[in-house]
């Protein structure tokens, strides 16, 4: 399936319906006076978060939204039917901006096993009321009646960003689709090119019998991206929500870049994407998040280029993980360091920028 994380809608609420002006005219039934009902309240716009849809897609091919009209008043005090309520069903992580874009609303995950969350955005227009309405002792026959209030329209920008606890950061090639199809059930495609992966992965690993979290593999990391080279600035913003990075780097001999380099100009990259939106509200810096620093494809190293690399980070006082995904080594080690680092963070235990494992 296409993921589809922007896309820009019109949406309008329903008109209120118009009062009625009648009067009861039944044989035997003198001065039977008004009877006109009033009308029906226009439909609601409202956002709805569906854990079933993964991306923006069912929006993309439909540029306008129109909740129903309520329906006149009717005679004999019968009020209009209110109009249809329109329900936007939108994947969660949702954000609701205006187009100038400031943010209106972010939309998550319903809690505690609630209900989906639901946001109200527009209201429909109330109905008018009917001429039943304005009768009184001097004026038992109004011939007026309310014409019913208009709906409101609105220009909306939607933006997908994943909600992920865990964000597996790298270089194309680093191992991050393979390794999040060792450690969840996600079955991402692998190639040996760059940007094999297009679209970003999730997956849930288990940690313990009660505690599980999610983890996604963040394509398009190259020097540029925060420009929007490669796919870089397209996925960046899907990082912003979790709470750790898993660095992966590659330590085979075959690798494009020196490992501490690599590890560099990812975090460049970071930097420069934070300096880029530092003014947004709504934004978290991502060189503020933890980052666990793994060197991936351990069984195309020696023991000697492992030496080696372990050295050139332990300068910069980190203890990286070396894991082979393909070998499962070091898989275990490294689920037990995200869920320890994972769950002190959700204690409140905040761990400096970098972080040895």
């Amino acid at each position: 399936m296409k993921f589809i994380d922007e896309i820009q809608i019109l949406v309008a609420s329903g008109n209120g319906g118009p009062g009625c002006v009648s009067f009861r005219r039944e044989s035997g039934v003198p001065r039977g006076g008004p009877d006109g009902g009033d009308g029906g309240k226009g439909g609601d716009v409202i956002f709805r978060v569906n854990p079933q849809i993964s991306s923006l897609l069912d929006l993309r091919y439909k540029k306008h939204y129109r909740a129903g009209n309520g329906l006149p008043g009717e005679g004999a005090n019968r009020s209009g039917s209110n109009g249809e309520d329109l329900v936007i069903e939108v994947p969660p992580g949702t954000l609701i901006r205006d187009p100038s874009g400031v943010l209106i609303h972010d939309l998550s995950e319903a809690t505690d096993g609630a209900a989906p969350e639901d946001f109200l955005f527009l209201k429909g227009g109330l109905g008018g009321k009917g001429n039943t309405f304005y009768k009184s002792s001097v004026n038992q026959a109004p011939h007026v009646a309310q014409k019913g209030l208009p709906g409101e329209e609105r220009e909306v920008h939607l933006e997908l960003k994943l909600l992920a606890d865990v964000g597996i950061i790298g270089f194309p090639n680093a191992g991050k689709s393979t390794l999040i199809s060792v450690i969840s059930a996600a079955k991402p495609k692998i190639a040996d090119y760059p940007f094999t992966t297009l679209v970003p992965n999730l997956g849930v690993v288990k940690y313990s019998d009660d505690k599980n979290f999610v983890v996604a593999d963040i394509p398009g990391l190259i020097p540029g991206a925060h420009q929007g080279v490669g796919l870089g600035i397209q996925f960046l913003r899907h990082v912003e929500r979790t709470q750790l990075f898993i660095h992966l780097i590659d330590g085979s001999p075959m690798a494009p870049q020196d490992p501490l380099l690599a590890f560099d100009e990812i975090n460049k990259e970071l930097e420069l994407y934070d300096q880029a939106h530092q003014d947004q509200e709504d934004f978290r810096p991502l060189m503020e998040h933890p980052q666990l620093v793994v060197i991936s494809k351990l069984d195309a190293m020696d023991q000697e280029r492992q030496t080696e690399i372990a050295e050139s980070f332990q300068e910069r006082g980190l203890s990286p993980l070396f894991i082979s995904a393909v070998a499962r080594t070091n898989i275990k080690e490294l689920i037990h360091a995200m869920g320890q680092k994972l769950f002190g963070l959700e204690r409140g235990l905040q761990g400096p920028q970098e972080e040895s494992v």
